[in-house]
């Protein structure tokens, strides 16, 4: 397996960081989910990207209770803008995974708006947890 370049922060874009800890990815938890098909497609779209779009996979981020989650960070230019990451919870079928790459195809937080139904998905970062 290769190592992808290093990319400046300065030119990062949007990026996926999908939980595959002890909850998310879980067969025994979501055993109707296909979380490696999921992953594929993630990747597949990163790949068709242009440097549009990266995928990392992660241990767990935290919110087990929404598994499957999916952090969308935003570009290193909406950042500057002040875009923060979206937590994207419950992403447990094509449908949100469809949704997901749309925004991000679109230009992903602070770029475009989300679709509603990524906006009922929306869950708050662990640290801001009561």
């Amino acid at each position: 397996m290769s190592t992808p370049p290093i990319r400046s922060f300065r030119t990062r874009p949007c990026t996926l960081v999908v939980c595959r800890g002890c909850c998310c990815g879980s067969a025994r938890k979501h055993p109707g989910t296909d979380h490696e098909g999921q992953l594929a497609r993630l990747r597949t779209a990163a790949a068709a990207s242009g440097g549009r779009l990266e995928v990392r996979e992660s241990d767990c981020l935290g919110p087990c209770g929404q598994a499957n989650v999916i952090v969308v960070q935003p570009s290193a230019e909406a950042r500057r803008r002040g875009a923060r990451a979206a937590w994207i919870g419950w992403v447990l079928d094509d449908g949100a995974v469809d949704d997901i790459l749309a925004w991000v195809r679109a230009g992903g937080p602070g770029v475009a708006e989300p679709p509603a139904t990524l906006e009922l998905q929306t869950i708050p970062a662990p640290a801001n947890r009561p």
